[in-house]
């Protein structure tokens, strides 16, 4: 978003682990939500009334098993992969009576990127199936969500850190050091 400038851009990741040390000098103010959907919501939104941005910018790590470890997507597409209420008639990941009941789109920024729809559930991806995701994590839903109804521009950038099987666990903490250096080069 042309015209933007730094201290205009909230820059959110679930964890300070997911930053490392690489968002330490930037001039955008940098929020550490915690990880799931409830710890998202809840400080998020603190966050958003203290200090309304022009541009929420998201970063995190994914599991996928669509695209290879390292890779750098763009998620344009966000679903609710733990909302099931299907008994009730609607569709995997739609919430009944809502203003905002299934997935939320928000417009390419970065075309450079893969695109990605990203899929957010409260459970850690391994060897489950992840339907129409190709990249699964917990947090990114709550933020495209609240963004929508706040009228806010909103970004997502995830660094695939495993193929979201049974080695999950492993290969993500083995790859959060290179994740950080990728939301760095992304954020400039």
């Amino acid at each position: 978003m042309s015209g933007v400038e730094p201290a205009e851009v909230l820059v959110v990741f679930a964890m300070r682990e997911e930053a490392g040390r690489a968002f330490d000098d930037v001039p955008s103010p940098v929020l550490y939500t915690g990880v799931g959907k409830l710890n998202t919501a809840y400080r998020f939104t603190k966050a958003i009334l203290a200090r309304r941005p022009r541009l929420v910018l998201d970063f995190g790590t994914v599991g996928s098993p669509r695209f290879p470890q390292g890779t750098v997507v763009e998620c344009t597409r966000f679903v609710q992969r733990d909302m099931d209420v299907t008994p009730l008639g609607l569709p995997h990941g739609h919430t009944p009576y809502d203003d905002v009941p299934g997935p939320i789109d928000v417009p390419r920024r970065l075309p450079h990127l893969p695109e990605a729809v990203c899929g957010s559930g409260d459970h850690f991806v391994s060897g489950h199936d992840v339907g129409e995701s190709d990249v699964v994590e917990m947090e990114a839903y709550v933020l495209a969500k609240i963004c929508r109804l706040e009228g806010l521009d909103f970004a997502a950038v995830k660094y695939v850190t495993d193929g979201g099987d049974a080695t999950a666990h492993v290969d993500w903490a083995a790859n959060l050091p290179r994740a950080a250096a990728a939301f760095r080069d992304a954020y400039r």
